[in-house]
Order: C-alpha cells, then structure tokens, then sequence
C-alpha cells in the first residue's frame, strides 16, 4: 500500500481571518499564538486579503517579539483574489487571478508582512476560470525552487478543479467548508478525492460560523440537540462534539478553528481524544439532513 502523505498541519489549525477585528496589542497576539502553541496548535491559516490586507502584518509584528517561534509553527496563506482595497489602489474591480505575476508578488508581500522567509504552505483561494494549469504550475515551481514555499494546495475546488491542477503540479490538500450544517464535500467526490489521494483536506466553518450554536432554523434546531446529547454522553462541550463529528472522516481533516478564545482551542483539540462510534457519527448527520440514511 501507498504510504500516506507525511503530515504538514497540526490536527487542529488557528484560523487568523478576524484577527484585526479583535482589538489586541502586538504582546497580545504574541500571547494567543504561544497559548495554541503550548495546545498543539501549531499551524496558523491566513490568506493575503485578510482584514482587507492587515491581518498577516498583525501577525508578524507579533512573532516579530519571539522570532524562534517560527521554528515550532507552519505559516498557511493563500493568494489569488484581488480586493477593493485602499491597501492594494490598483485593484478596479473585485477579480481572480491566477497568473505567475500575481502568484509570485502575492507571496513576497505576504513573507514581508508576516516576516518569514518562507511558507509552510501556499493555498490558490478559489478557482480561477482563466486558470492556467501551466502557468500555475510555473510558478509554483519558482516559489519552491527559492525556498519561498515549501509546499503547495487550493481552496474551495471541485474535485475536477483539483484533478487539473494536480496533473501539472503537485498539491497537498484542498481546503473547503463542511460542517454539520453544510454536508457537500461528503457527497460531491471532494472527500472521497482527498481519500483516494491520501490527502488531508482543511476544514473551514467547522462550527458553521457559529450557526450551529446560534441559528434558530430547524436543522440549527436539530443539530443542536443531538451534540448536547452527545456531549452529555461523553462529558464534553458540544463544540467538541462537532469537531469529534468532522474528524472521525476517512480523509483525516483538519478543522481550522478561528477564535480569540483559547477555550474554544481546547475545545476543538478535546475531540482528538473523542473518537465518536459509526451510530454516533450517522444519528449527527440524520441531524444535520432531518431523515435517516438511505
């Protein structure tokens, strides 16, 4: 048997999206990030647009205060959409682009804002129909070639998307929405994709923003009751119980969990050690459907 793909994220990823919403002193950035450090978090997601082009600067001003940091933590970003932005005056309109030109200048301002030498890990954003699989494939080459990133995936891709690309280059994950209230990526070959290739998808909204403890829909509704069922079974948060749902999948995910609170870190590094039974695992999706498997 093909041995699998050697891990590169910690099982649970930080999630850095509102992290210029959230108000904090560059001591106390640097304090989140040692407290997930000292969880096990150890990788952190951004992308270039963040904050409208803030956050990954946020970021690095804080590890620019314990710069050995960067030797226990993976750096994600992710490029390819052009904002409206008073940060990036060129820009007229929102668009993609997937072009070597755009690639490349992406990953210098993102290494310069988040003061590194180099990515753990590069992700495209979302797909590109002026995508040029070669082109794409070019420049990642560059990238790696300098030492500028190590290693190279997508976001939100459709396994097709994701077959192209991957023909020209080599990719490592494919980083998409799933939680128990947005099921697609089981059904619509993305899961089954990452399986077969031995990969291990990014899990974005693994609480589904938050809608999972607050929506008041009927699959809000329903959800809600079977994780607290679940949760008093088990003697957990019902969060943990959410994140044990996704990490039970064959494809080994990594739920990215973007909080300012370390508690909700706990939470989510609490359902490594919850491994839910298949009944436990299908009552959440009878849920999350509102019927019972096929």
């Amino acid at each position: 048997m093909k041995p699998a793909h050697p891990t590169l994220l910690s099982p649970i990823v930080a999630g850095c999206w509102r992290l210029h919403q959230w108000g904090w002193t560059p001591q106390e950035r640097l304090r989140w990030i040692e407290q997930c450090l000292d969880l096990g978090v150890t990788s952190f997601d951004h992308a270039d647009i963040y904050g409208s082009y803030t956050v990954e600067a946020l970021f690095g001003e804080a590890l620019a205060l314990a710069p050995h940091l960067r030797a226990r933590l993976q750096l994600v970003s992710k490029c390819g959409i052009q904002l409206v932005s008073p940060q990036r005056p060129q820009h007229r309109v929102k668009a993609y682009d997937s072009s070597r030109g755009h690639i490349v200048a992406s990953v210098e301002h993102s290494l310069k804002a988040l003061r590194t030498d180099h990515l753990d890990l590069l992700l495209l954003h979302r797909p590109d129909p002026l995508l040029e699989a070669d082109e794409v494939a070019e420049a990642f080459e560059h990238l790696r070639a300098a030492g500028k990133v190590k290693h190279f995936g997508v976001s939100n891709y459709s396994p097709a998307q994701f077959e192209l690309l991957a023909s020209r280059t080599n990719l490592v994950t494919n980083q998409v929405e799933c939680s128990l209230l947005h099921l697609a990526p089981l059904h619509d070959g993305t899961f089954d994709q990452m399986q077969r290739l031995r990969l291990s998808p990014m899990i974005w909204s693994p609480l589904a923003g938050g809608r999972l403890f607050t929506g008041e829909g009927e699959p809000e509704r329903r959800v809600r009751a079977a994780l607290e069922s679940v949760a008093r079974e088990h003697g957990c948060s019902a969060a943990t119980a959410a994140h044990a749902w996704l990490l039970r999948l064959p494809c080994r995910p990594h739920p990215i969990v973007g909080s300012r609170r370390i508690e909700a870190m706990r939470e989510a590094v609490a359902a490594l050690s919850l491994p839910l039974d298949a009944p436990t695992w299908h009552a959440l999706w009878t849920a999350s459907t509102g019927r019972p498997v096929p």
